[in-house]
Formats: structure tokens, C-alpha cells, sequence
């Protein structure tokens, strides 16, 4: 009975024990133990949401590129790259990853640009075929390759993103907006892991396209004067860029491409033009690219045949660049609008019972700052023809002078 009664003992202690270090190891590892992480690293939560937004992203990214491929003629796997469940990223590419952008998410083709063919022509045959159907230039061994770099520079307003995203949809690559804010951190020596983060996904993601709009803010002039840390950071890309580990085993070079744009293309570092050979300079319109953007603004714009001439705008917006001139047509498109709007509340009758069919169509005066109108474009085509005078007939950064027709007097 007394041997019966102790081994009853030692089997309750026996429970007693393992209750206890059940209770502990679930105390330990949902409490305390993420408690002592944070301590550890204070940015582990963000790090971690970074990893499941950067896989969400990535196999949105793949299923784009998957359904792109089976609906296309074209079965070649250059273009598919490697599959996103095989892909082991660290906290850094995390990071990046979020800067990947699906083509579907960028509603701007070549086809939305007006004018610029020469430029868009030669993008397609030397950068967007070898980066991603190699084997159509692979006669031409290294040759024929991708560019490392690609620069677009010119006067602002001139349409260079728009050319970049317009790459980024019609290429298929894997696309990296890299903005600045990703590579700042506060903690010394991040930034310098992100851009090896940069270059290392690119990598695993090839063909890819690194995009970095106004790239003379990171990869500007080095100076003795600047933070250690900014010089850090260039010295860090150009080695990735251009270093000992840019090309395989086998001398080719990776299928990756920096693309760059900037208005200031002086204050870029010098080191970092050498690693762009192919420099595109992106002007002010002509007057046929002129007349090519207003058909592409105003498609979509009631517009009254009888008083609006397309020649003569695209002839007075001598000077303009793209965007002011789609500004302008803003400007111009609201003119009937307001008038009808006027008109409609002076009869006394509500808004609910505003007939858009009942707007009159775009003319040519609205463009002239019409009474309510917000900008004249006859003050624009001053200030862009004083602007001109004393720039030289061509410049390296982009600028040229418009020779036009004297325009004729225009009463505001």
C-alpha cells in the first residue's frame, strides 16, 4: 500500500513538472522571448512586414510575367526569370523589393507619348531587345549586350519619366523605382547594404531595370567637403555597378540596366557618366511633336471644328515643353466649362441639373487667357521665347533654341 501511495507521489510530481515547463517554454516564447528581440533589434517588426509585403509583391509581379508569356507567341525563359518560392532574401532585399513595380501598374506605353520616335526606336533595339531576348543578339557576343547604363537628360517637363515608365511597361523586365528615401537609414552602414541590396536582387530578378529619377541627388559631384557617409553610398553603387562582380564566370555581362533621368546632368559625378555610355538628350518639342502631344491631350476633348485650330496652337506653343503644354490645354478646357457653369447658376437653376452635353466645344481663344481664364498662353509664349534668346542653337544640357515663324500679335 505505502509503495502504491509513492509512486501515485511520483507520478503527480512527475505532472506537476512537465505542467511547469510547458507553462514556461509558452511564457518564454510568446512573451518574453519577443520582448528580448525587440530589445535586440528594434526594427525587427518593420522588417518583418517588409518580408511579407516584399512576397506579396514579388508573386504579383510573377503572376503578371506568367500570364504575359502564356498569352504571347514568345516561350522563351529569359524573360521568366527564376520562380519567387525560390527566392531566399534577406532584410535588406526585403526592402527593395518593395520598389518592384508591375508593368500592368504603369498605364503609360510608347504610345502615349508624342513625338520622341528616334529616341523610343533606339531604346527598343539597344535596350529593351538585349536586355530581354538576348539569343536575337547573341552573334554579337558582349557586344551587342545591354548597356549598363542609360542616362535621360534634358529641360524639364520634356517627358523623361514618362519614357522611363513607358520602358518599365513595355519591356517586361523586372522594374526597381528606387527612390532616396529607400536607401537613407538611420543606422551607419545601412544605406551602404541597401544599395548591395539593390544590385544583389537585380541579380536575382535579371533582366531588371534600376530606375532612378533625379539621379545627380544620389549620385552627384563627390566633393571633399560632403558627409562621409553620402560618399560612402557612391562609392558603394559604383563598385556594384561596374566592379569585379558585375559580370558571370564566363566574362558576360549581367542583364542589368541603371536608367537614370535628370535636368542637371553637370552636377551628376563623372565617374557615374562613364558607367552610362548611352546618353539620351530629350529637347523642348518641335512643331510637328507639338501638334503629336495636343492630338494625345485633347483626344478625349469636345472641341469646336469651325473655331479651333490644332496647326496654329501647335505653332504659338513654340518654346513649351510637354507638360506646359498639357497645362495649357487644362487651363483651356476649363474656360467653356466655367461659362456654362456661370450661366447655369445666373438662371438661378440648381447644380444637380448640369447637362455636360450643353458645353460648348474647345476653341482657339480659349488658349489666350480668356476673361476667367486661370493662365494666358500668350504669357507663356513670351516668357519661353525671352527664356530662348540667349541660349546658343544646341547645348549639352539638352536646351535649343526654336526657330519659328514671328507670331502674330495676340490680344489678351
Amino acid at each position: 500500500m505505502a509503495e502504491r501511495k509513492r509512486m501515485f507521489d511520483y507520478a503527480m510530481d512527475f505532472v506537476m513538472l512537465a505542467s511547469v515547463a510547458a507553462t514556461s517554454y509558452i511564457l518564454v516564447r510568446n512573451y518574453i522571448t519577443p520582448y528580448i528581440s525587440t530589445l535586440v533589434d528594434p526594427d525587427r517588426e518593420k522588417h518583418e512586414q517588409a518580408r511579407i509585403k516584399a512576397k506579396a509583391n514579388l508573386q504579383r509581379l510573377r503572376r503578371s510575367k506568367t500570364s504575359e508569356i502564356t498569352a504571347g507567341d514568345n516561350s522563351d525563359s529569359s524573360r521568366q526569370g527564376p520562380r519567387v518560392e525560390e527566392l531566399v532574401l534577406n532584410e535588406y532585399e526585403n526592402m527593395v523589393a518593395l520598389e518592384v513595380v508591375a508593368p500592368e501598374d504603369i498605364p503609360v506605353g510608347f504610345d502615349a507619348i508624342g513625338g520622341l520616335e528616334d529616341i523610343i526606336e533606339e531604346l527598343k533595339e539597344s535596350i529593351i531587345y538585349p536586355l530581354t531576348m538576348p539569343h536575337l543578339y547573341s552573334h554579337g557576343g558582349p557586344l551587342l549586350s545591354a548597356p549598363s547604363g542609360v542616362l535621360l537628360y534634358g529641360p524639364p517637363g520634356c517627358g523623361k519619366t514618362m519614357l522611363a515608365k513607358a520602358v518599365a511597361h513595355e519591356s517586361g523586365a523586372s522594374f526597381i523605382n528606387l527612390h532616396i528615401s529607400t536607401l537613407t537609414e538611420k543606422w551607419y552602414g545601412d544605406s551602404n547594404k541597401l544599395v548591395r541590396a539593390v544590385f544583389s536582387l537585380a541579380q536575382k530578378l535579371q533582366p531588371a531595370i534600376i530606375f532612378i529619377d533625379e539621379i545627380d541627388a544620389v549620385l552627384g559631384t563627390r566633393r571633399s567637403g560632403e558627409h562621409e557617409a553620402s560618399g560612402m553610398v557612391k562609392a558603394e553603387f559604383m563598385t556594384l555597378w561596374d566592379g569585379l562582380t558585375s559580370t558571370s564566370a564566363s566574362g558576360q555581362p549581367a542583364r542589368i540596366v541603371v536608367l537614370g533621368a535628370t535636368n542637371r546632368i553637370n552636377d551628376i559625378d563623372e565617374a557615374i557618366l562613364r558607367r552610362m555610355p548611352k546618353k539620351f538628350a530629350v529637347p523642348l518639342p518641335d512643331k510637328e511633336q507639338r501638334r503629336r502631344i495636343l492630338q494625345l491631350v485633347l483626344g478625349d476633348t469636345k472641341t469646336d471644328p469651325e473655331h479651333f485650330d490644332m496647326e496654329y496652337v501647335a505653332k504659338v506653343t513654340a518654346g513649351m515643353s510637354g507638360s506646359d503644354i498639357k497645362e495649357a490645354c487644362r487651363d483651356a478646357a476649363m474656360i467653356p466649362m466655367r461659362e456654362y457653369i456661370r450661366e447655369h447658376r445666373a438662371s438661378g437653376a440648381g447644380m444637380t441639373s448640369v447637362d455636360p452635353s450643353r458645353v460648348r466645344g474647345l476653341q482657339t481663344e480659349d488658349f489666350f487667357g480668356r476673361k476667367g481664364g486661370n493662365q494666358s498662353l500668350a504669357q507663356d509664349i513670351r516668357k519661353s521665347q525671352s527664356a530662348a534668346k540667349p541660349r546658343p542653337k544646341s547645348s549639352s544640357s539638352g536646351y535649343e533654341t526654336v526657330e519659328e515663324e514671328p507670331l502674330a500679335e495676340v490680344v489678351d
